[in-house]
């Protein structure tokens, strides 16, 4: 754990509901965590980042305006979240907004997938939300607060290659939707972000695989557009503040909703003309870990349970 202290409010950002209330953040090393830590932070909130990349993380919170804490935690560890948990309650206070953010992909066939990278997936996406929730209910039951999980447009259509990630998403999209009806009498909110195309590097990997640049190519212009992360963090700072129970990242997704029937069989079509392009030998070349973050998370957890060397 290391604790930053803040330097006050930024000049020129306007206060907000969320001002001098703790957020906690997970998967907040980079990307679409660490722009949202920032974004709150720059809202006045005291934030909790939580990840896999202790340096990165450290990085992180010393840039932010407001208090802040970092904490190197495996969201598939139980314990490590309980842990977390009491550390933000020490040192910050009691979380008012828990966003579970972390998550990671895998491209490739599933057949060709490693059953141990596929199963660390949803272990971590779907999981570790869960765990997540598990650990700051607590706090958000004290504080009437808001629980944000992370979805994607991958809950929308499964894209083939992607089974772990796909798979995953739609569970977390509705482990949220469950919690939903449980909580609410407690005050509760939970909302359910539904990102689409964002800069980050899990993207850049996704977009260098040949049937998932496919998939991309065939989407409406303005679809294929990829937002920065500052831009969705702004767009889920805005939900937050709201207590908003859903969330798009780009707006126009609300649209996409009641499409939803339609979009897996247009998924398959486009998929299945591109897989007959492809040698088994070059999908096979494309399985793997996406993104720096997800290849720390994957190196951290094979080192963690790779058998000791016999002495």
């Amino acid at each position: 754990m290391h604790v930053t202290p803040g330097g006050g409010r930024v000049r020129g950002v306007p206060g907000t509901v969320l001002s001098g209330r703790v957020a906690v953040v997970t998967g907040a090393a980079r990307g679409v965590g660490e722009a949202l830590a920032r974004r709150l932070s720059r809202a006045g909130m005291l934030v909790a980042l939580v990840g896999r990349e202790e340096e990165t993380l450290r990085l992180a919170a010393a840039s932010l305006p407001n208090r802040s804490v970092c904490i190197e935690a495996d969201v598939t560890d139980s314990a490590a979240l309980d842990r977390a948990a009491q550390q933000v309650s020490g040192t910050l206070g009691r979380a008012s907004v828990v966003v579970a953010n972390a998550g990671i992909a895998t491209g490739g066939p599933f057949a060709r997938t490693p059953a141990e990278l596929w199963q660390r997936v949803v272990d971590v996406n779907l999981t570790g939300s869960a765990n997540t929730a598990r650990a700051f209910l607590p706090h958000l039951t004290e504080t009437r607060g808001y629980f944000l999980q992370i979805a994607s447009t991958a809950a929308f259509g499964s894209a083939p290659m992607m089974s772990a990630y796909c798979a995953s998403k739609a569970g977390a999209e509705s482990f949220a939707l469950a919690l939903r009806g449980e909580v609410e009498p407690d005050g509760i909110t939970v909302g359910i972000a539904y990102l689409h195309w964002t800069g980050t590097d899990m993207v850049t990997g996704i977009s260098d695989h040949p049937v998932l640049q496919a998939l991309r190519r065939n989407q409406p212009r303005f679809a294929q557009r990829v937002h920065a992360p500052a831009q969705v963090a702004d767009w889920l700072t805005a939900g937050i503040i709201r207590r908003s129970r859903q969330i798009y990242a780009p707006p126009w997704l609300r649209w996409c909703q009641p499409l939803r029937p339609a979009f897996p069989p247009i998924v398959t079509h486009l998929a299945r003309r591109e897989l007959r392009r492809l040698s088994p030998t070059e999908l096979a070349a494309d399985v793997g870990v996406l993104g720096a973050g997800g290849r720390a998370d994957w190196d951290a957890h094979r080192s963690s349970t790779r058998p000791p060397l016999d002495e």
